[in-house]
C-alpha cells in the first residue's frame, strides 16, 4: 500500500529537502507552496498524512491543521516551523498536531517521524474496526468436550489446520462454530489477525463498505478512507458467520476476490492484493439454500474446499456436565455472585434436558440460576422451573433415551471388559473409543476391570 503525504510550506527549497528525504519510502509525495491550494487538495483528494509548516502567508499551518481536523478529527497532521516559540508549539498540540519538528533538521529523523505518524495511523484504524467486530462474550479457543461426537470433529479441525484449505463449518446455533474456526486460526501457522464479521449482524446497503472498506468521498459522509475486514485479515484468517444471510450481489463480489485475491475498496479503483484463508459457518442447509437460489452454487464450492459438522448438544450429553462446570465460575464472575459450584442434581437435570439452543441457551441457563442462587453451590431447585419440569417427566420420550442409552452403555463395557478379561486397553481398541474417553465411561458408570480378571 503506497501512502499518500502532502507537504506544504512556501518555501520551495524545503519542500525538495523534504521530497528527498522521503524519496526511499515509496511514499506518493504532494509538495504544495501555497497553503489555499493544498486546504483545496486536502478537500478534494484523499491523504494519509499532511506535513505543513507553521507560518505561511494567507492561510497559516495551524489554521490548515484546524481545517484538516474538521473534516476528520483522527487525520494526522506533522507541524515543521524555523520558530522554536512555545506559544506556536503548545497551539499546534492543542489543536491537535501529531507532532512538532523544528527547522532544520536532518532528513532521517524526518523520515523518521513520517514512518513513526503513518504507523500510528495505520493502529489506530485497524484498532477503530477491530473494536466494533471482535467483541465476543465467550472467546476462549479451547473447545471442551471428550464425547466421541466432538473428538472427531477436533481432529479433523486439527489435521487442515495447517493447510491452506477454505473451511466451512456446519451446526446449529450455539453449537460453537465460532470456537473451531479460531482453533483452526491459532493452530495454522498464520501470523495476522483472525477477523469475524456476523454477516446476519451487518444491514445489507453496509455489507460492502464493511467487507472491502471505502475511498475517501466514495460517498457522503467518507471524509477519511478505511480499510475493509478483508484487509485487515490480510497475513490472517477472516471468518465470515451465518455466511448464507449475504445477498446475491456481495456473494459474486466475494468470489471474485476470493478467486482472484485481490479486490477494490468502495469508490476505488486501486486493485489491492490479500493473502486471507476464508473460514465461513452457516446453521443452515446450504444445499437447500443453493436449490431455492438464495446461494451461489459456485461460491459454495469455492468455500467448501473441507467441511467440519458440529454435532448439537443433544448428541453429546455427556459433555453437558464438563460444559456448565467450565462456564460456572466465567458467569458467576460476571453476575458478581459467590458460586462455585453444581451439585449432583442440578448436573443430572442439566444432562437430561435436550438443549435446543445448544450451548448458548447452556450459558444463558447458567446465569439465570447463578442470579438466584443463594451460596456457592447451585442446586437443582435454582434451575428454571422449565427445565427441572421436562426431567422430571413432562417428556418422558427424553428421559427414557437417557435411561435406555446409559444402560446399553454399562452392560455394553461390561460385555467387553468380561471377553477381554478386564483389559482396559483392548477393551477400548474394541469399542473404537479413546483410552481417556473410555475411562470416563467407566467411571460414571462405577465399573471396575480389575473385577474381570
Amino acid at each position: 500500500m503506497k501512502y499518500k503525504v502532502l507537504i506544504v510550506d512556501d518555501e520551495p527549497d524545503m519542500l525538495s529537502t523534504c521530497a528527498a528525504a522521503l524519496s526511499k519510502d515509496g511514499y506518493q509525495v504532494f509538495l504544495e507552496n501555497r497553503s489555499p491550494v493544498a486546504l483545496e487538495k486536502l478537500k478534494a483528494q484523499n491523504f494519509d498524512l499532511l506535513v505543513t509548516d507553521i507560518k505561511m502567508p494567507k492561510l497559516s499551518g495551524i489554521e490548515l491543521l484546524k481545517a484538516a481536523k474538521e473534516m476528520d478529527p483522527a487525520f494526522p497532521v506533522l507541524l515543521i516551523t524555523a520558530f522554536p516559540e512555545l506559544d506556536s508549539a503548545l497551539e499546534a498540540l492543542r489543536a491537535g498536531a501529531l507532532d512538532y519538528l523544528l527547522k532544520p533538521f536532518h532528513p532521517e529523523d524526518f523520515a523518521s517521524k513520517i514512518r513513526r505518524a503513518l504507523r500510528e495511523k495505520q493502529l489506530g484504524e485497524e484498532n477503530r474496526l477491530l473494536a466494533r467486530h471482535v467483541s465476543r462474550e465467550y472467546a476462549p479457543v479451547e473447545v471442551i468436550g471428550r464425547s466421541p461426537a466432538i473428538l472427531r470433529v477436533l481432529d479433523m479441525a486439527d489435521r487442515v489446520a495447517a493447510t491452506p484449505a477454505d473451511v466451512l463449518i456446519l451446526g446449529e446455533s450455539g453449537t460453537g462454530k465460532e470456537l473451531i474456526a479460531r482453533r483452526l486460526h491459532l493452530r495454522s501457522g498464520r501470523r495476522g489477525r483472525f477477523i469475524p464479521v456476523d454477516c446476519g449482524a451487518i444491514p445489507e446497503n453496509l455489507l460492502e463498505n464493511e467487507f472491502f472498506g471505502h475511498e475517501k468521498g466514495a460517498y457522503t459522509d467518507a471524509s477519511r478512507a478505511a480499510q475493509g475486514l478483508m484487509e485487515l485479515a490480510d497475513g490472517g484468517t477472516f471468518f465470515l458467520d451465518e455466511v448464507c444471510e449475504l445477498p446475491g450481489s456481495l456473494q459474486a463480489k466475494l468470489l471474485r476476490a476470493l478467486q482472484e485475491k485481490q479486490f477494490r475498496r468502495v469508490g476505488g479503483a486501486e486493485i489491492r492484493s490479500v493473502d486471507v484463508r476464508i473460514v465461513t459457518a452457516t446453521n443452515k442447509d446450504i444445499e437447500q439454500e443453493i436449490k431455492a437460489g438464495r446461494f451461489r452454487e459456485d461460491l459454495f464450492y469455492r468455500l467448501n474446499v473441507i467441511s467440519l459438522r458440529l454435532p448439537p448438544l443433544r448428541e453429546r450429553a455427556e459433555d453437558v456436565s464438563l460444559l456448565a462446570q467450565h462456564y460456572l465460575p466465567k458467569i458467576a464472575k460476571e453476575m458478581r455472585r459467590p458460586v462455585t459450584r453444581l451439585d449432583d442434581s442440578a448436573v443430572e437435570i442439566l444432562a437430561h434436558y435436550s438443549w435446543p439452543g445448544n450451548i448458548r441457551e447452556l450459558q444463558n441457563v447458567l446465569r439465570k440460576s447463578v442470579v438466584v442462587c443463594e451460596g456457592d453451590t447451585l442446586k437443582a431447585t435454582d434451575l428454571p422451573e422449565f427445565l427441572v419440569t421436562n426431567s422430571n417427566g413432562m417428556e418422558k420420550g427424553t428421559e427414557n433415551f437417557f435411561s435406555l442409552r446409559a444402560s446399553f452403555e454399562k452392560e455394553y463395557l461390561e460385555s467387553l471388559l468380561k471377553k477381554h478379561g478386564g483389559n482396559v486397553k483392548t477393551t477400548a481398541e474394541t469399542a473404537r473409543l479413546p483410552l481417556s474417553n473410555l475411562y470416563w465411561y467407566l467411571k460414571k458408570h462405577q465399573i471396575n476391570p480389575q473385577s474381570f480378571r
